[in-house]
This record gives structure tokens, C-alpha cells and sequence, in this order.
């Protein structure tokens, strides 16, 4: 075997080969996904939860290119958004002049904003459209990393199905809310940081390889820092994808940073098993600051690029701020536009930070991997006769709960991640663990403020990655014997019925079906889902 064929073989492991499986399973599992995300994806027929703001924005944009205020149904001048009635009879012109004050970026809007311009903003399915599209294909993303990173088709198509059971993702994949986008993007940008990795390591192989099978001794000055790897371009699409999910929510600020570390320290062990005598110093220099620069800037680039509608815009909140604050010395140099859109940020911060107020269904990030308590997006109590009510009190309904049996086997998933990142230095460890780090480590600092469980499905991907770990290590190894390897198979299989099972269970409550109120209460567990 060539050192090329070596060192490939060091870096990057063995690989599926199965390409036609590796393909078709993933795509059956989001056939099947998509399937359930869009049937009755208009139900219920009215706005749910924050839709109230989201769904109104968005078609604000559309109209407007910024987000306006809801005029008042009866006194005809601005007020909140909050006019359900006029919005439900399918009458989209309820905006005034006035700008609105939003405390969110605009890229998830915009995804509403592309379902409502394809099927018409009185459809509750077309502001629901866009993210369902999304979650439908996170399924599939999921599925072909995990089969990248476990190296197992089997195990790509075991992610992709927990992903698609679990009730978080299922509820907000058809609900015009933000929160999938924010999932969505931060998966993509890790997705193309996969894709980048094995990349590089492909080419480091290459190169280093042919340097050693021409000849090249061990201390040749070549080695002393390694080969410059290009400028990688899916970082370049992380940046992008990373920079729309800050677009979204800032909340992606700590997926760029963070999932920015990440990659160079792969590219540290890459040069370290390369060979590379000051590996530290090679992957900082050669591979870090080209990194810094290729994904902070091109996120930096599409979120700006995101604001488009308010840079043209004349009536966008604070859009004229700089013209009546003129600034003096180096801030005098900086565009009355950039200005304007900083000072507006600074608002929104302020307000994020500040805000305190109590809600009934407010949670604290420490329960959040057990799903303490279930966000309820919707509620409503039918009696005899009334929506198909059969019995004398019903209950319709919309939860945000996680599928229980995915959760918590991730919180139990979560020790064992740490023991074998820390000390067998499994990547693949460390990379889901980064997932937990930037998506849910950061809530902590903002304890008192008014947060919610539903904030959790941004890292929900990593949940499953944390469990389609666990499962692999269940599975054993290829050496292991028939017995250990049919039983590990049994207890995998056996899981997923019972995820599979519980998320049947819960259906009811992902869907808004009409249930009698008993079985409701059957399906709430604890005091503190209800």
C-alpha cells in the first residue's frame, strides 16, 4: 500500500461504498418525512402561537420590502399586530404606514414570505409551506452526514428517521415560525464543514502521499508546515449557510463561532497525523486565518445582503436615524445607511436583553433536554357536538414536546460523548458535542429572561446525532461476534419501534386532532406539561 493510500486511509477512515443505498435510502426516509409534514398542512386553519407576528411580517415584506404595522380593525391607525380577525377572512391588506419595530432579522420571514406568494397569504398551508420544505430537507441532510461520519448507510438512515419522528422538529417544521430556519441553516453550515473536512483530508493525503512516495525523508522543510489546502470552497458555503441563519436569529452567532473552531481544530489533528512537525502553527496559519476570513466574511456579506429591503426602503424602522444624528471624526466616514442599521441593532439588543416579562409557558434552559416543559402552540376545547366532538369535553390541540424516547436517551448519550472526545479522541464525538455547545450552552447566560423550551430545536439535529452515536457503539463493531453484532441489532431496532410508537402516541397533539379531553390528560405525563 502507498503512503498516499496509507495516510488516506488514517485520515478519513474507510468509507460506505454503497452509493445507490447511500443515496436511496435518505431520500425514502425524507419521501416519507415530507409526506407527513405536508399532509393537512393548513390545520389548523388559522395563526398559531407567534405565526401572529412571523406570517404578517413576511407578507409585509412582500408588500413593502420592511416589515409595517397592523392597522387597528376599528379605529383605522396603527397598532401591534394582533388583528387575527381581519387576517383570518383572507384580507392582506391590514398595514398602515408606520414602520414596525421587529427584534428579528429577516431571512425566516422571507421563507414564510415564499410560501405566502406562492399559494396566497389567506392559505394557512402557504405560510407553512416554506418551512416544511425545510424540515423535509434537513431530513435528508441529516441522514447523508451521519452516514458520512459513521460510515454507515444504515446508520444515515437511522439518524434520518429519528430526526423525522421527533415531535419538536415535526411541530415546527409546520409552523410558520422562525425557529426551523434558524435549524435549518446552522445544519447546512455543519453539513458543508463535514463535506469540507473529508475534502481536505482527501487533498492533504494526495499531497503529502506523493511527497513521501517520491522519496521525501520525514525532515524535509517541507513537512515543517504542511501544504497550503486551497481555499475550501464548502466553507465558503458554510459561511453562507451560517450567515443566513444569523439572519434569521442571532442566535447563530455561536454556530459561526464555534463550528468555526471546530473546523480548525480538525485540520490541527489532520496535519498532526500527517506528518506535520508544527501542526499547532500550520493549521492556525495555513488553514485558521483563511477560515476566519473565508467564513466570517462571507457571512458577514449574506447577512448584510439579507437587510437588502430595508437598505432600499424609505420607511423602514430607523432607516433615516443617521440623517437627523450626524456624526463627527472616524463615525463621520461610515455610510448613513451602515449608521442607521447599527443604531437600529443596538435597539434590538436592547430589547432582547431587557426582556423579563413573565409567560405562562417560559422555561429554564436546565430542562430543556428532559422537555420539562412542552411549549403548547395551540389549544382549544370543543364540546359535544362541536368539531366533530363526540364525547361530552374535547380537546385540540398543538405541543411542542420532543419525542420523549429521543431526548432522553440523548441526555443519557451525553456522558458517554465526552469520555470518548476527551479520551479516545473521536471526532465524531466532538462534533456533535459542538452542536450542543453552540446551540444550547449559550441559553445559560440568559436565565432571566423570558426563553422558551421551543428554542431547543435549533440543536435537535445533534439530539440525534447524540443517539445515533449511542446507537453505533449498541451495534458493535464489524469485528465483533454474530451474537454481540444480532443483539446489538435487536436492541437498535427495538428503539426506533419505540420512538416510532410514542411519536403515533403523540400525533393527536403534533396535529391539532380533535381527542376526547381524557385522552388528552392520558398523553400529558407530567404537572408541567400542562
Amino acid at each position: 500500500m502507498s503512503h498516499n493510500e496509507q495516510l488516506r486511509l488514517r485520515l478519513l477512515g474507510s468509507r460506505p461504498t454503497d452509493r445507490l443505498a447511500g443515496w436511496l435510502g435518505p431520500l425514502l426516509v425524507a419521501l416519507y418525512a415530507g409526506v407527513l409534514r405536508f399532509w393537512q398542512l393548513g390545520r389548523p386553519d388559522t395563526l398559531i402561537f407567534d405565526e401572529t407576528y412571523y406570517v404578517k411580517q413576511a407578507w409585509s415584506l412582500l408588500t413593502f420590502g420592511v416589515e409595517h404595522r397592523v392597522k387597528s380593525e376599528l379605529s383605522g391607525e396603527d397598532a401591534t399586530p394582533g388583528v387575527d380577525q381581519v387576517w383570518a377572512a383572507g384580507t392582506p391588506d391590514v398595514f398602515g404606514a408606520t414602520a414596525d419595530f421587529v427584534v428579528h432579522p429577516p431571512v425566516g420571514k422571507w421563507v414564510i414570505a415564499i410560501g405566502e406568494q406562492l399559494g396566497g397569504v389567506q392559505h394557512a398551508w402557504s405560510w407553512r409551506l416554506g418551512v416544511a420544505v425545510l424540515g423535509t430537507l434537513s431530513i435528508l441532510m441529516l441522514a447523508r452526514t451521519a452516514r458520512r461520519m459513521f460510515g454507515s448507510t444504515a446508520l444515515g438512515v437511522f439518524a434520518g428517521l429519528l430526526l423525522s419522528l421527533d415531535g419538536q422538529h415535526f411541530v415546527h417544521s409546520r409552523t410558520g415560525l422562525l425557529d426551523m430556519s434558524v435549524m435549518f441553516f446552522a445544519l447546512g453550515g455543519f453539513c458543508a464543514l463535514v463535506l469540507d473536512r473529508d475534502a481536505s483530508r482527501e487533498r492533504l493525503a494526495r499531497i503529502v502521499g506523493g511527497w513521501r512516495d517520491g522519496g521525501m525523508p520525514f525532515d524535509d522543510p517541507k513537512l515543517r508546515y504542511g501544504p497550503f489546502l486551497g481555499w475550501r470552497p464548502w466553507r465558503w458555503v458554510a459561511g453562507i449557510s451560517l450567515g443566513l441563519c444569523i439572519g434569521t436569529k442571532w442566535s447563530g452567532l455561536y454556530f459561526l463561532a464555534v463550528f468555526g473552531l471546530m473546523t480548525v481544530f480538525w485540520d490541527m489533528g489532520a496535519r498532526r497525523v500527517a506528518g506535520v512537525h508544527r501542526w499547532r502553527t500550520a493549521a492556525i496559519v495555513k488553514d485558521g486565518l483563511p477560515a476566519a476570513a473565508i467564513m466570517v466574511g462571507s457571512a458577514l456579506l449574506t447577512y448584510l445582503a439579507s437587510w437588502t429591503g430595508w437598505f432600499r426602503s424609505d420607511t423602514g424602522w430607523g432607516r433615516d436615524w443617521a440623517a437627523d444624528h450626524p456624526a463627527s471624526g472616524i463615525a463621520g466616514l461610515v455610510p448613513d445607511a451602515l449608521r442607521s442599521l447599527w443604531h437600529y441593532h443596538v435597539d434590538m439588543w436592547n430589547f432582547h436583553v431587557g426582556l423579563t416579562s413573565h409567560h405562562d409557558y417560559m422555561s429554564n434552559p436546565w430542562s430543556w433536554l428532559l422537555q420539562a416543559r412542552p411549549t403548547s402552540f395551540y389549544y382549544e376545547g370543543p364540546s359535544l357536538g362541536q368539531q366533530g366532538c363526540t364525547v361530552e369535553n374535547c380537546s385540540k390541540a398543538i405541543t411542542d414536546l420532543g419525542n420523549p424516547a429521543i431526548w432522553w436517551a440523548a441526555t443519557l448519550a451525553l456522558p458517554v460523548l465526552l469520555f470518548c472526545w476527551a479520551a479516545m479522541r473521536d471526532w465524531r464525538a466532538g462534533a456533535i458535542l459542538a452542536g450542543f455547545v453552540a446551540g444550547y450552552l449559550p441559553w445559560f447566560m440568559y436565565q432571566e429572561r423570558t426563553i422558551f423550551t421551543f428554542y431547543s430545536v435549533a440543536f435537535v439535529p445533534f439530539v440525534v446525532l447524540a443517539v445515533t452515536y449511542a446507537a453505533s457503539l449498541v451495534l458493535g463493531r464489524s469485528t465483533d461476534s454474530p451474537t454481540r453484532r444480532r443483539w446489538g441489532l435487536g436492541l437498535v431496532v427495538g428503539y426506533l419501534v419505540i420512538v416510532a410508537v410514542i411519536f403515533v402516541f403523540y400525533w393527536p397533539l403534533y396535529t391539532a386532532q380533535v381527542i376526547p379531553y381524557d385522552h388528552w390528560r392520558w398523553r400529558m405525563w407530567f404537572p408541567s406539561w400542562i
